[in-house]
C-alpha cells in the first residue's frame, strides 16, 4: 500500500475504529441511486506528490465522465490523513462514493459495517471475481466473507541499489541475504553517504518491514485464533533486527529516525543512499530525475538461501483497493467507475503511471509489465509475498506495532542501545493498546 502510508495516532483511530464497529458504519438504510450525475472519490497519494496523482487522474476522470455522464469530483489524501478520514466518514455516515484502500486495511474497515460488500451479484457488474489475481483478492477483506474492496493496484517490496556506488565500493552484485546487506552497507556508508534509507517515522513502512522480518524468524504477530502476540521471540528478533540496521550495524543515517514522507526515496535519488527497500519505486524515483539505467532491481534480502515461501518470504502483498461506500447516494455510478478503473485499458495507463502491478489477470500479461524491474515485483508475488493478517483488529496493531518501532528508531537515533529487552518492553506497550478478547 501507499505511496507512502503513515497510519494515524493510535489512540484516534483505536477509538474511532470502535465507535464505527458499533454504530455499524453510519446509515442502516444502505445506498440509493439519489444522486445519478456525480460521485466523490477519495484517492491514496501515489505518486512523488499530491498534484502528481492530480495529473495522472484527471484526465481518466474525464474520459470516464465523457463515457458515462457522471461527474468524478476527486480528492487526493495524504497517507498521514486517510485512514482517519475513512473511519470519521465510517462513525458519521458521511463519506465518498468510491475511495482507495491500503489493502492491509481491508478487514478492519470491514469490520466497521460501512463499505459495500463485493459479492458475486456486484463482482458480476465489474466483469467477474476471476478478472483478478489471487494474491490481490486475498488482502480484499476477512478470509470466509465477500471483499470489501476490490484490487485497483499490486504492489511488492524490492531492494533498490545505485550502481556506480556499488561499482565506487567494489560491490559485484546486490545483496541476497541480510549479512551481505549489512556487510555492503558498512562499505557503502562513508562520506556522508549512507548504505541505507529508512522512514523510521512512518508508522505502516515500519510495519511492513517488521512483518516481513517476523515472516523471516518464523513468528506472527497473531495467534491462530486472532489474539495479539507481540511479544513473542520472533517477533522480538525481527524488530530488533531491523531497528539494528540503524542501532548496531549502523548503515543507516540517524537522521532517517524522523523520516516519515518520502524522504529516503529522495534520498535515494540524490545519491545519499546506495540502497533502498521500497514498494515499486521506479515512477516515484523517475519523478525525482534519477534514470532508470542508475539503479538496480534485486529482491528483498533473506536470512539465507533464496526468497520463497515461508521462512524466506521478502515482501508483504502491497497494493491499493477501490472501496464503495454502502450508503452512497449512487450505487449504479459507483459500480459503474469501479468497472472502469479496473478495466484492461485504464489497468495499463493508471499501472504504468505508478510503476505498480495491475491486478487484473489480462492486463498483468500485457508486454508492458514485462520490463526487468517488472520482473523482480511480479515473482515476488507470485512467489515469495505474503499478505498481512487480515483481521478487524489490523489498522490498531499497525498503529501501536508500527509507533513501537517508531520509538525504538528514536532510541537509536539518540545513541542509546536497542536491546531486547528494550524492545520487548515497548512491544509489551503495543500490546497493551490492542483490544481485548
Amino acid at each position: 500500500m501507499r505511496r507512502i502510508r503513515a497510519a494515524a495516532a493510535g489512540a484516534v483511530t483505536i477509538s474511532l475504529l470502535t465507535a464505527a464497529t458499533a454504530c455499524g458504519g453510519g446509515s442502516s438504510n444502505g445506498g440509493s441511486n439519489d444522486s445519478p450525475k456525480t460521485l466523490t472519490y477519495w484517492a491514496s497519494n501515489q505518486g512523488a506528490s499530491i498534484e502528481i496523482d492530480k495529473k495522472v487522474l484527471q484526465p481518466e476522470l474525464d474520459k470516464f465522465e465523457k463515457q458515462s455522464g457522471i461527474k468524478v469530483k476527486v480528492e487526493v489524501v495524504p497517507w498521514s490523513d486517510l485512514l482517519n478520514r475513512i473511519l470519521t466518514a465510517t462513525t458519521s455516515g458521511q463519506g465518498p462514493d468510491v475511495l482507495n484502500i491500503g489493502n492491509t486495511w481491508s478487514a478492519s474497515l470491514q469490520a466497521t459495517g460501512a463499505l459495500l460488500p463485493w459479492d458475486a451479484k456486484n463482482f458480476a457488474k465489474i466483469g467477474g471475481r476471476d478478472r483478478f489475481v489471487d494474491s490481490a483478492l486475498g488482502s480484499t477483506g476477512a478470509e470466509g466473507k465477500d471483499p470489501a474492496a476490490v484490487p485497483l493496484y499490486s504492489m511488492a517490496y524490492a531492494l533498490y541499489y545505485n550502481k556506480k556506488s556499488f561499482a565506487d565500493a567494489g560491490i559485484a552484485k546486490p545483496p541476497a541475504t541480510w549479512d551481505e546487506l549489512v556487510a555492503d552497507g558498512k562499505k557503502l556508508s562513508k562520506g556522508g553517504k549512507w548504505g541505507l534509507g529508512a522512514e523510521g517515522s512512518n508508522v505502516s513502512e515500519n510495519i511492513h518491514h517488521v512483518f516481513v522480518f517476523a515472516k523471516q524468524h518464523g513468528a506472527d504477530f497473531f495467534t491462530a485464533d486472532g489474539k495479539a502476540d507481540f511479544t513473542n521471540d520472533g517477533v522480538v528478533a525481527a524488530v530488533q533486527q531491523y531497528v539494528g540496521l540503524m542501532a548496531k550495524d549502523k548503515i543507516i543515517a540517524p537522521g532517517n529516525a524522523e523520516y516519515a514522507q518520502n524522504q529516503s526515496v529522495s534520498d535515494f535519488a540524490k545519491g545519499k543512499n546506495a540502497m533502498l527497500l521500497w514498494q515499486s519505486a521506479s515512477a516515484n524515483l523517475k519523478s525525482q530525475g534519477m534514470s532508470e539505467d542508475a539503479y538496480g532491481i534485486a529482491p528483498v534480502p533473506v536470512q539465507s538461501g533464496t526468497p520463497g515461501t515461508g521462512a524466506n518470504v521478502n515482501s508483504m502483498v502491497a497494493g491499493i483497493n477501490l472501496a464503495v461506500f454502502k450508503n452512497s447516494k449512487n450505487l449504479d455510478g459507483a459500480a459503474k467507475f469501479v468497472k472502469f478503473m479496473t478495466s484492461d485499458a485504464e489497468q495499463k495507463i493508471l499501472n504504468t503511471a505508478y510503476s505498480s502491478i495491475p491486478p487484473v489477470k489480462t492486463a498483468q500479461g500485457d508486454a508492458a509489465f514485462n520490463t526487468p524491474s517488472n520482473a523482480v515485483l511480479k515473482d515476488t508475488l507470485a512467489k515469495s509475498a505474503a499478505a498481512l493478517p487480515q483481521v478487524a483488529d489490523e489498522s490498531q496493531f499497525e498503529t501501536a506495532v508500527g509507533t513501537a518501532v517508531k520509538e525504538l528508531f528514536a532510541a537509536a537515533a539518540a545513541g542509546h542501545p536497542v536491546t531486547t529487552d528494550s524492545v520487548k518492553a515497548e512491544l509489551e506497550k503495543a500490546q497493551q493498546q490492542m483490544p481485548k478478547k
